[in-house]
């Protein structure tokens, strides 16, 4: 069946077939005008057909109006995401501004039936203003409504998404993107696969959005990302990719590139060399592996036996087959992050390192740090002012707990059960 096509803004179309569109989005605060711009400038010239932008409250709202304007009187016209989590009068506010409003709309009041109204308001709004919307929910940040009927499971995330799509055809609006973002690789592409079979059943095939959220950095973010998206896009399931590195979001373009080329029937631009060779073999065996089509995976890159050993472990563990470290989840950050997450991150990772098998979140902020680390063992959650929260599962054990302090503190507690 057809996938409907969407246009973001004047040029921009999500679900043309063979053109997979390449995103990323800001991690600076949107306050911060001039940052954002100079990120948003650098993404654009670095690829990105698409940019987002958080926006966690009303008072933002003239800033992203500010940085769009300042960005098309430059000549960058990439259209604008604005990223909401929670306030629907900001997503109404905000959508006669950008080209797209990205919202989980079951986060928008406690009661479900407010919720539905409110979703209902927005795309009004919508409409009337030819604004896009992608409908974004998070493994771990479902809501109760959705738990309490089947549970915190890729068939509860495909179920949200079909009552918000079906809400959409219903109000007679199509502009709409939707995801089902996981830090779990098999989560992540059953809940995909299930929506993508549920839409077919209905009818009405909506663009996805496709990416590995909360992946990390360096060659595992890399690996885990191109596992999971690559087993989606080799099934025709996907339309638009986001890699999400917590690094500089530049960083994340030339990997979805990558993607976006070698599943759009384009020839792969990305030189020859280590990183084409990592993301080639994640590729290549990843969707094998995380398929069970394949049990183990033995590399000849010709680079050498411990480098062929460490990639071979790497895409055993995104694959979820074999754990031979920690299994890390990482936010990449945006404009709610109130700490320096990399080095946060780059510390945690340094502290924890021999706990094998171990999943440890490190997340960026408490507005969805706590909800999307959902198949953490220990969180690690940046509180603004210097200070951080340690969650065990998802329960808070230690609140305020200085920066220079967290990590120790971190390993005190995980060695205490062991």
């Amino acid at each position: 069946m057809e996938t409907l096509k969407v246009r973001i803004g004047k040029d921009l179309v999500i679900g043309e077939p063979g053109h997979i569109v390449v995103q990323t989005m800001c991690n600076t605060h949107t306050y911060d005008i001039e940052a954002t711009v100079d990120q948003c400038m650098r993404m654009s010239r670095a690829g990105a057909e698409l940019i987002r932008i958080t926006v966690p409250g009303m008072k933002d709202v003239p800033c992203i109006a500010e940085i769009k304007r300042i960005l098309r009187s430059n000549g960058v016209m990439t259209p604008l995401v604005a990223d909401i989590h929670f306030s629907s009068e900001t997503a109404v506010a905000v959508a006669k501004v950008v080209e797209k409003v990205r919202i989980n709309p079951g986060n928008f009041h406690p009661d479900h039936e407010t919720a539905r109204a409110r979703f209902a308001e927005l795309l009004g709004v919508c409409k009337g203003y030819g604004t896009a919307i992608r409908v974004g929910l998070n493994h771990g940040s479902l809501g109760k409504y959705i738990t309490d009927l089947y549970g915190n499971t890729p068939l509860a995330m495909a179920k949200a998404a079909m009552e918000w799509l079906q809400m959409c055809v219903e109000n007679d609006f199509f502009q709409v993107v939707v995801s089902l973002k996981s830090s779990n690789t098999i989560v992540m592409v059953e809940a995909y696969q299930l929506l993508h079979k549920m839409m077919q059943e209905s009818g009405v095939v909506f663009p996805m959005h496709l990416g590995v959220t909360e992946a990390g950095n360096g060659d595992s973010g890399r690996i885990k990302s191109c596992v999971g998206i690559a087993t989606l896009l080799d099934q025709g399931i996907g339309n638009t990719v986001r890699v999400s590195l917590t690094e500089d979001p530049v960083e994340e373009i030339p990997v979805a590139k990558y993607l976006a080329e070698r599943y759009g029937g384009k020839p792969v631009s990305m030189p020859h060399g280590r990183e084409r060779v990592i993301l080639d073999a994640a590729c290549d065996y990843g969707p094998s592996l995380l398929m069970h089509r394949i049990d183990d995976l033995k590399l000849d890159t010709g680079l050498g036996a411990e480098f062929d050993a460490y990639l071979a472990d790497e895409i055993l563990q995104a694959s979820r087959r074999r754990f031979y470290k920690p299994e890390y989840i990482a936010c990449p950050g945006c404009g709610r992050t109130m700490y320096n997450l990399q080095d946060a991150f780059e510390k945690v990772k340094a502290r924890t390192s021999h706990l094998k098998g171990m999943v440890i979140a490190v997340m960026g902020c408490i507005v969805n740090g706590p909800g999307e680390m959902a198949d953490a063992d220990w969180g690690y959650v940046g509180e603004g002012n210097g200070k951080v929260s340690i969650y065990k599962k998802n329960v808070p054990v230690l609140r305020h707990v200085p920066e220079d302090e967290a990590p120790d503190r971190l390993l005190e507690l995980i060695e205490s059960e062991l």
